[in-house]
């Protein structure tokens, strides 16, 4: 196998699995170990992948670009996207949250009669064939790795519109360290609108739990529905029961 390829396979399967050991990759690509070792320190130079104890994880302080994020496990996103969709009704005032998972959304609302509140620059664009959808921008500085809107001037947006529901993304999701995500400019936006929105919807895949990013925008009990596409370690489901968090798995 040519060491390109084998490194961005390399890069793919670590991103996949989140956290992997250097044995598991030996096995996996029937290498020698210091033939990974090699391969790994150039993900690591480029910034993709961080050394853990033992192995290799995805380097989350870092932002991976939105087109590469849009790419992963795409039939999950759209399955979670879709449970999502299901608690908008028409009438409701809502939050888009930057990122893959809740961009697919407007699939599924694009026929409801609600108003969209988002810095998303993607749902932003793509709403604009359904007139139904009253889509309202946050403004502020064009964050272009994440395809956002980041940093707020305007506070009264948030002061004005009575948002009914909030449908956010995470970078990673642990108890510990709550909801966290990568961009300081983007965390903000995050921090007021769960604050002020009265239902507030977690959208992630199952890769995301046990992670964490270099900021937390809100801590896990904060969140009131949970949609993921599988069940998470029992530790999860305990605490959403203790804290009133429904658990919500997309199927």
């Amino acid at each position: 196998m040519l060491k390109t390829k084998r490194i961005n396979l390399i890069r793919d399967y670590v991103f996949e699995h989140q956290t992997v050991s250097l044995d598991e990759l030996v096995k996996k690509f029937d290498v020698s170990k210091n033939t990974i070792r090699r391969d790994i320190q150039e993900l690591v130079d480029s910034g993709e992948i961080k050394k853990v104890y033992g192995g290799v994880s995805v380097n989350h302080t870092s932002l991976e670009p939105f087109t590469d994020r849009t790419a992963r496990n795409q039939q999950l996103k759209k399955l979670i996207a879709k449970r999502a969709a299901n608690f908008v009704e028409d009438g409701d005032i809502i939050f888009i949250d930057s990122g893959t998972t809740t961009v697919e959304m407007l699939e599924y609302l694009k026929t409801k009669q609600i108003t969209v509140i988002t810095n998303n620059l993607d749902f932003i664009i793509n709403s604009l064939p359904y007139e139904s959808l009253n889509v309202i921008s946050t403004g502020g500085i064009l964050e272009r790795t994440t395809k956002s809107f980041a940093t707020i001037k305007n506070m009264e947006l948030f002061n004005t519109y009575n948002i009914n529901k909030a449908f956010m993304a995470s970078t990673g999701v642990s108890i510990m360290n709550g909801v966290t995500n990568s961009s300081p400019l983007e965390s903000q936006i995050k921090q007021i609108v769960v604050e002020k929105s009265a239902k507030v919807y977690l959208l992630v895949d199952h890769y995301k739990f046990d992670k964490s990013a270099l900021m937390t925008y809100c801590t896990l009990d904060q969140i009131d529905y949970l949609i993921t596409d599988a069940m998470p370690d029992k530790s999860y489901e305990e605490y959403a029961k203790e804290n009133g968090i429904n658990l919500t798995i997309a199927n």
